[in-house]
């Protein structure tokens, strides 16, 4: 295996977890919105916990994958309005 997925598999692992702890849920509570703002949450969260097993598996293809995934998740929420994210920076797209 290349140097280079495995740099780039610890960059995107570590973009999706910063990611994550940066989103906070902008619809209302007890909405439609605010459920969907969950299950993006959720699904990422699944994609980082797969892409943490895949790398464990040494199976840096599959790591990388999930993790891009678990990005896109978030990144689509945020530009959609499911999620306020800092608007500055190299989380987010928005």
């Amino acid at each position: 295996m290349s140097p280079d997925i495995e740099e780039k598999t610890d960059r995107y692992e570590e973009l999706l977890a910063e990611a994550l702890e940066s989103i906070e849920r902008a619809p209302p509570e007890h909405t439609p919105l605010y459920d969907a703002a969950l299950e993006c949450e959720e699904m990422a969260e699944a994609y980082l916990a797969d892409g943490r097993h895949f790398r464990a598996e040494d199976d840096l293809v599959n790591a990388l994958a999930a993790f891009s995934y678990g990005h896109g998740w978030l990144d689509a929420g945020a530009r959609i309005g499911l999620f306020d994210v800092p608007r500055e920076g190299h989380l987010f797209t928005v």
